[in-house]
């Protein structure tokens, strides 16, 4: 019986192993620096005011929070608008990117003051890597056909944003969010990080499992890729409006 016990104790022990895995990614997370400051940055069919109800979460425990206004032209003038931003920060600083603006946390992640990175739903790719050439090896998630062109300029045609991008949001407030939502330059597409931030800087990683912009099982893949703390959210690609609460508490420990 003592030994059916232990082996008992060992099988627990071996599933929780297993489970820390799976969640965290093959590789070591370290651990992240106490840090006050955070730094949002928006993907696109967005802009800044799009982090308002985690910001509002974060501000009155103490922390300092500046969402950039990603210009969405092309990929070294959005990383230029954060890097401004981060060199106006006092001491370590969490950066938080949703959607396209993963690209940007992990390009712009390299700088020193960046004590940890965040992504919300976002892409994450590694240096040089074709972002569009990984995701194609996904099934397309049905955003993609709602995006409309003038010229050089996108932006997501209505029926989809309410659909695919903001699904669980109350039709009211998702059509406020159309209204405002930025153009995005054909040229932003095009763009290749230099850097892999994720590589060196502890990470974290929120999934939307019921995302229809990107890929769930993509955002699985690439928090998994870069040993992220990972959680899982049952919420469309606007978790971070939609769920606030867990998209602060993630944030919360990357702010140690």
């Amino acid at each position: 019986m003592m030994m059916n016990r232990r082996i008992f104790s060992r099988a627990i022990v071996a599933g929780a192993a297993a489970s820390l895995i799976s969640t965290r990614g093959m590789a070591a997370n370290p651990a992240p620096t106490k840090a006050r400051n955070i730094v949002f940055v928006h993907g696109l069919f967005a802009d800044g005011s799009c982090w308002s109800e985690v910001i509002a979460r974060l501000q009155p425990q103490g922390f300092n929070c500046t969402s950039v206004q990603n210009p969405l032209t092309t990929l070294p003038e959005a990383v230029a608008s954060a890097q401004r931003v981060l060199a106006q920060q006092n001491g370590p600083t969490v950066l938080v990117g949703h959607s396209f603006s993963g690209m940007i946390v992990t390009e712009a992640g390299v700088h020193p003051s960046v004590s940890a990175l965040v992504y919300i739903a976002a892409r994450a790719p590694d240096a040089g890597e074709d972002y569009t050439a990984l995701a194609k090896t996904y099934p397309t998630p049905p955003a993609s056909a709602g995006i409309v062109f003038d010229g050089d300029e996108g932006r997501l045609g209505e029926a989809a944003f309410l659909r695919d991008f903001a699904g669980d949001l109350p039709e009211a407030r998702a059509k406020v969010l159309y209204a405002v939502q930025q153009p995005f330059h054909k040229a932003l597409l095009a763009g290749k990080t230099e850097h892999a931030a994720w590589r060196s800087k502890p990470s974290f990683y929120a999934v939307s499992t019921e995302d229809r912009t990107i890929n769930p099982d993509l955002e699985r893949f690439m928090a998994k890729r870069m040993g992220a703390t990972t959680i899982e959210v049952k919420a469309s690609h606007l978790s971070l409006i939609s769920h606030p609460d867990e998209i602060t508490q993630l944030i919360l420990q990357a702010a140690g």
